[in-house]
């Protein structure tokens, strides 16, 4: 399914004030304190799908959490403080960080997986110190969960979804993300700026013409956009790609308000959302270009193409470059997507289980 969005309108002062570069610097900033903070490499692979080039932001050993998230969950609970316990619902990756985040203030965490989380992420979320709870059957029912206890015990929740009454966390959350695409202008910060150079961890000569970010809820997406937007202009083309299973962010477009879907099945866990984040929505309506979703096959051959390049990732981790792959000719030539254009993408995750 590709949906070119009608709604494209120019980002704004008020675009600004939620998400944008300098939200980016200061995030960064808090983070070139932590003694874990690198900046991510960014792997060049030329023609990829018939481009000039395509630039992917490899987030898997990001933090040494293994996943871009690592910037969103710790970050705002940082921006909280220590005190009261956190809870949180996750998929898997969220739950780290806001795990890690919590440690790090010395404060108790409670972290919320649904019955389908695979146990590698429970493993690594306990060796964190949070304590693990299962509930529920998908991400719906354990976010259910997390905000009933919450409420039930006056623990601090940290969700990477927003909605009406719930967004200044959330927001924390995506500023956090793009710290990533910062990076991507300025490779480095402080002493490390010199050992980051050239093909490892650096900075992207020239503006994208595309972006493909995949979305779950749409955090990342839209931290994308509203970065891409701030940076570079109105020019580069963004494309929100959906696991098939669960096009919560199309159909609300389509829709013109959030809707909630009726999720079908899919592979690909940590994209699987019902229901958009209201603040991503609100941005993605009107900046993002186009909505298409992928099926569970083309990320897994996705995956396997970049691997072969070198780029280790998941099936969600290689989301985005399955959309670049399968776009259809026609939409192609609607985006304006051929042999001269330069291609972002983010590699999210590494192998859940790595070899």
């Amino acid at each position: 399914m590709e949906y070119l969005n009608p709604g494209r309108a120019p980002y704004t002062a008020q675009d600004r004030a939620l998400i944008g570069t300098e939200h980016a610097r200061q995030a960064r900033a808090h983070f070139a304190g932590h003694p874990a903070y690198r900046p991510t490499p960014v792997h060049t692979i030329p023609g990829l799908a018939g481009t000039q080039a395509v630039y992917v932001k490899d987030e898997s050993g990001r933090m040494g959490l293994g996943s871009f998230k690592a910037l969103g969950g710790a970050y705002a609970v940082h921006r909280l403080g220590g005190g009261t316990p956190f809870v949180c619902a996750s998929a898997g990756n969220h739950g780290i960080s806001v795990a890690s985040g919590a440690r790090e203030v010395g404060t108790a965490c409670v972290v919320y997986l649904s019955h389908g989380v695979p146990e590698a992420f429970a493993r690594r979320l306990r060796a964190l110190g949070a304590e693990v709870r299962r509930s529920g059957d998908d991400y719906e029912a354990s976010m259910a969960a997390a905000q009933q206890a919450a409420q039930e015990h006056g623990w601090r929740l940290v969700a990477d979804s927003s909605w009406d009454g719930y967004t200044d966390v959330p927001l924390d959350v995506m500023r956090g993300y793009t710290v990533l695409f910062d990076e991507l202008t300025d490779p480095g910060t402080g002493a490390d700026a010199g050992a980051h150079a050239g093909n490892g961890p650096g900075a992207v000569l020239e503006p994208p013409t595309h972006v493909f970010a995949q979305a779950g809820v749409g955090g990342l997406a839209a931290a994308a956009a509203g970065y891409v937007r701030d940076r570079w202009g109105e020019q580069p083309k963004i494309v929100i790609v959906e696991p098939e299973g669960s096009p919560c962010l199309i159909e609300s477009a389509r829709a013109g308000r959030p809707v909630r879907v009726q999720a079908g099945r899919t592979t690909l866990g940590r994209l699987d959302c019902p229901e958009p984040s209201l603040i991503a929505h609100r941005l993605l309506a009107h900046l993002a270009d186009l909505y298409m979703t992928i099926t569970d096959d083309q990320a897994a051959a996705a995956a396997h193409r970049l691997a072969g390049h070198g780029v280790a990732l998941s099936e969600c981790g290689a989301a985005g470059a399955a959309g670049l792959l399968a776009l259809s000719p026609a939409t192609r030539a609607a985006i304006g997507l051929g042999s001269d254009s330069r291609v972002l993408l983010v590699g999210t995750e590494r192998p859940v289980e790595p070899k």
